[in-house]
């Protein structure tokens, strides 16, 4: 692992960036210099503390409520990554299941389930979130579930190849011929071979997660306010962008930043759980 991080400076610098995140989500409370929540319209639109008219008091600047972007930019990475591994590992589980018991069993509970994957993936991933949050309504178990529904059958097609090609391999037959039941093998002998593509899998959709609620919290469709979100932060300045850029700037480099950096993780994760890589 050592040297496949110093052969790969960038996946060292996205661990940094996750980290860094991780730790502002956190320490929130100790990290943010006021309320997020708290308005005060004498200081709205204050610029960042190095441009004229900043103050360290409020170093990223202020909206137009008065409200401290540096502080809701700290927050708001608690929605992003609770949504995000939360909705990632209960898609992991239910997806893993449905594609272990899938492909090791076959019959017509495989056929009935990939259908159902099918139909989910027949959608647009981001429709179909727009349709279940407007139909369930906009808060965070809401869509911790909504994000679940939209990655489950990814983990199953994949888990559900791999155990096809596992059920026939030696040490699968020498289990069942010894009395094995099916639900051993699936659990000591089936499972631990796809956990490497499931954590390489969980690692991009925790990514493909943040953005997307960051998509719907632009929308107007994610946590309500005023819980501060980075896609919310980043519709609250789109109509300052021209006097007030900081608004849009700091959340949407949050969103881009960290969703490369897991991603940049992702990639690292596949060449290190990769049996053949040199």
């Amino acid at each position: 692992m050592i040297r496949l991080a110093r052969r790969s400076p960038l996946a060292s610098a996205g661990a940094l960036i996750v980290g860094l995140v991780i730790v502002a989500a956190l320490a929130a409370p100790l990290l943010a210099t006021t309320d997020p929540i708290d308005q005060d319209l004498a200081v709205a639109l204050k610029p960042p503390f190095w441009l004229e008219d900043g103050s360290l008091q409020h170093p990223l600047g202020t909206d137009h409520l008065g409200r401290d972007v540096y502080s809701r930019l700290i927050y708001g990475a608690r929605i992003s990554l609770t949504i995000g591994v939360l909705a990632a590992f209960l898609g992991a589980v239910v997806g893993v299941a449905a594609g272990l018991v899938a492909g090791y069993l076959g019959g017509r509970g495989d056929t009935v389930k990939m259908s159902i994957a099918d139909l989910n993936l027949a959608f647009p991933l981001i429709l179909l979130a727009l349709a279940v949050v407007a139909l369930l309504g906009a808060n965070l178990k809401n869509l911790v579930i909504v994000m679940a529904i939209t990655t489950w059958m990814i983990y199953a097609r994949v888990v559900r190849g791999l155990a096809l090609g596992l059920r026939e391999r030696e040490f699968v037959q020498a289990a069942r011929a010894l009395g094995a039941h099916d639900a051993r093998i699936i659990a000591r002998h089936v499972l631990p071979n796809v956990l490497a593509p499931v954590m390489v899998i969980w690692t991009l959709e925790v990514a493909r997660i943040i953005l997307m609620e960051s998509a719907l919290s632009f929308l107007g469709l994610g946590v309500p306010p005023p819980t501060p979100t980075w896609g919310r932060m980043v519709f609250d300045g789109v109509q300052y962008v021209d006097s007030a850029w900081w608004l849009s700037l700091f959340p949407g480099l949050a969103i881009v930043l960290t969703v490369l950096a897991i991603n940049l993780i992702g990639d690292w994760l596949r060449d290190l759980l990769d049996p053949h890589h040199n």
